[in-house]
């Protein structure tokens, strides 16, 4: 508790001046005991601090009552030595006279913690509901009061503590990863104070967080003998007349991820196009010069990937069941393919093994029953997953990659500016490239979107603001996120 304590007092130190007034308003559990040593360590850096500590059943945890006392006595020797108070201390028992919080306030939320198993109701709802009709800085400790760690179907969201920014301690909670709860948990950071795991299944999990360390080793050596033989053959089913843009999009991604060689079959209508801007493909034309309307032997490709710009006419509809109930070699499934999915679901069962599905989310709903919330719909994906033995990416912030285990692997990396059209285009291409590379779908989908993450972060730091990235960016940057990733 003392280092977790002196993590987080160290953050508020280091971003804010001792001027700027605190007030803390601490629970009688655990989550209060760091509350109140942070408030002495506060005060020791010369804040002026005011606590109010809520143990209306005079009942504390032992860690609460040990950091109690260590406040009072702290506050009685500065009392003694500088003859003026920087804290004031308030233990509520009955009736609460709330503080006035100004905007220039912080406020360090240590009511409750992730030990919380029910909503918040009466006293601590109120203060709660006073907290958050405030315009102050708020600062929770861990977790957000009233927030429950994972699933939040059942709780009262008008009882959850509105944080400015999460300090949370040893690793991400699953309920930061859910777009819902954006407006409770604001920023989060995790802080590491030297926790182990124990080496045993007690903390055993099927959720990870993906950072840099996780996936900086993945990326394959060339080999110095290498040729574009060796190196993959993909092919893409991209593009209808008047959509050329996603096949575009998509081989070069696809070009600029490595593979040996790359053949987009397209119809007639964006054969010009093509060569044109991307001339290192190999076209393979449809019969039909409008839009992808038969299928055809993959049997001498290593990967394939369909769905960028295919539309969903009839033609294209039945070319595509035959296309990937046929097809062998590892597949993507993106866009307009999985609009078609969604509309013939029980089709579902003939995917192949270990296909790769990339859904954002309107898509997502397509593919499973309806659910409440973010908790149920990756519940709901887990389980397909299961079901088919199929890979489910999940885009968005935190973009999941869902294997058929039931894990899943959060996503690091990128920023609100690769909210754009073309990106998922650009994903599905890189994604592509790495299968044809003979990449394992799970490797080839965490080192993709990390990239691709990692691509928007940087184009966002060259271009100086996220608002002005598009989709053609992400494949500029593609070669510096390679290298930062190396390096």
């Amino acid at each position: 508790m003392e280092r977790a304590s002196r993590a987080i007092a160290d953050r508020i130190i280091a971003r804010w001046e001792s001027t700027t007034p605190v007030k803390v308003f601490a629970g009688p559990g655990n989550n209060g005991g760091d509350a109140l040593a942070i408030s002495r360590m506060l005060c020791e850096a010369g804040f002026k601090v005011y606590v109010y500590l809520f143990n209306t059943a005079e009942k504390m945890s032992s860690e609460c009552q040990t950091n109690k006392m260590r406040l009072i006595e702290y506050q009685a020797s500065k009392q003694a030595s500088l003859g003026a108070r920087n804290i004031e201390f308030t233990e509520v028992t009955t009736q609460f006279v709330p503080p006035k919080l100004e905007p220039t306030d912080i406020v360090i939320d240590g009511l409750f913690g992730i030990g919380l198993s029910r909503p918040l109701n009466g006293g601590f709802a109120s203060v709660v509901k006073y907290i958050n009709g405030s315009s102050s800085t708020v600062i929770s400790i861990d977790m957000p009061s009233g927030l429950m760690t994972e699933d939040n179907t059942y709780n009262v969201m008008n009882h959850v503590i509105h944080a400015t920014v999460t300090y949370t301690i040893h690793c991400p909670k699953l309920a930061f990863f859910f777009h819902e709860h954006e407006q409770f948990v604001g920023s989060w950071e995790v802080l590491d104070i030297g926790l182990k795991d124990p080496d045993d299944e007690s903390t055993a999990t099927q959720f990870f967080f993906t950072e840099k360390d996780d996936v900086c080793n993945m990326v394959k050596p060339r080999s110095k003998f290498a040729h574009k033989g060796t190196m993959g053959h993909a092919v893409l089913i991209a593009g209808t007349a008047g959509m050329a843009g996603a096949a575009i999009l998509s081989a070069k991604a696809c070009l600029r991820s490595g593979v040996g060689k790359l053949t987009v079959r397209t119809p007639e209508a964006n054969v010009q196009i093509l060569q044109s801007v991307v001339p290192e493909a190999v076209l393979d034309i449809d019969v039909d010069p409008n839009c992808f309307s038969q299928s055809f032997d993959t049997h001498f490709y290593d990967a394939m990937a369909i769905g960028p710009g295919i539309g969903t006419s009839s033609y294209t509809v039945q070319a595509f069941i035959e296309q990937v109930s046929m097809s062998k070699c590892p597949m993507v499934i993106d866009a307009d393919a999985l609009n078609i999915l969604g509309s013939h679901r029980g089709w579902i069962s003939q995917l192949p093994r270990k296909s790769i599905l990339t859904p954002h989310k309107k898509e997502l709903f397509g593919l499973i029953s309806s659910t409440r919330n973010s908790y149920e719909e990756l519940e709901s994906t887990r389980e397909l997953a299961a079901r088919q033995q199929i890979y489910v990416l999940i885009k968005g912030a935190y973009s999941a990659v869902v294997t058929p285990e039931g894990n899943v692997y959060f996503n690091s990396t990128g920023n609100p500016g690769m909210a754009t059209a073309g990106s998922g285009d650009v994903l599905t291409g890189i994604i592509l490239s790495f299968l044809a590379q003979a990449y394992t779908p799970e490797v080839a989908l965490r080192l993709a979107v990390y990239l691709h993450g990692l691509s928007g972060d940087i184009a966002a730091r060259e271009l100086g603001c996220e608002e002005s990235i598009i989709s053609r960016d992400l494949i500029y940057y593609l070669p510096n996120a390679f290298k930062e990733l190396k390096s």
